[in-house]
């Protein structure tokens, strides 16, 4: 899940605090968690996504197919599968009501 922060050290700290583990990765434009199987990633002023609220990425076995398989049910494309590191591929697509869903492949 991603949340946008408007002070990252701040809410570094209290991410930190909640799930009891330092961050995997602190970048001055993201810092990541990995805790109980979740990643749990910071971005300060929502990014490069622009995210004004949390989101949710689903795990997919096959990134494009999904996106092919709900962009045909109705759903648009935001962003198109990527490689972000570490062997994982994510993509954003938008619903009929506009609301942002997360895909994520790990390789």
């Amino acid at each position: 899940m991603l949340h946008p922060v408007s002070d990252l050290g701040r809410a570094k700290a209290v991410y930190a605090a909640l799930l009891g583990v330092p961050p995997r990765s602190d970048e001055p434009c993201y810092v990541g968690f990995e805790a109980a199987g979740q990643h749990v990633g910071l971005l300060p002023d929502g990014g490069p996504l622009g995210l004004t609220s949390p989101l949710a990425y689903w795990h997919v076995d096959d990134v494009e197919a999904k996106v092919a398989e709900v962009t045909a049910a109705g759903a648009t494309v935001k962003n198109a599968p990527a490689d972000v590191g570490g062997g994982r591929l994510v993509a954003t697509v938008i619903d009929p009501d506009g609301n942002l869903i997360g895909l994520l492949q790990d390789r």
